[in-house]
């Protein structure tokens, strides 16, 4: 069975702290998401030229990665601390299943 990525682009809100940023999403790795059902990794991305970031979430399998997706909708404080920090408007998630790593 293919590992499957919950991949979500987004902006931050104007006048956020990237430091601030980086360090609720690390906590919210560490205290939350590293301990959810099929958890492998979290990367963030980064856009310079668009301003853009991108989690890119993987799990063991899709059913992993949509159970936890469902569950954002009752975010933890964790969560709302990192979620206070994103210009929710501009978030455009997929769903991926990983067909093939080099």
């Amino acid at each position: 069975m293919s590992n499957a990525v919950y991949y979500v682009e987004y902006k931050l809100k104007k006048g956020v702290s990237r430091e601030d940023f980086l360090q609720a999403s690390e906590k919210l790795n560490n205290g939350h998401l590293s301990k959810q059902k099929g958890y492998i990794s979290w990367k963030q991305l980064y856009d310079e030229t668009h301003d853009t970031w991108a989690d890119f979430c993987t799990f063991e399998t899709m059913e992993d990665v949509k159970s936890f997706e469902e569950n954002s909708g009752n975010p933890c404080e964790l969560a709302k601390n990192f979620y206070s920090f994103i210009n929710l408007n501009s978030c455009k998630g997929h769903f991926f299943t990983v067909e093939r790593s080099y």
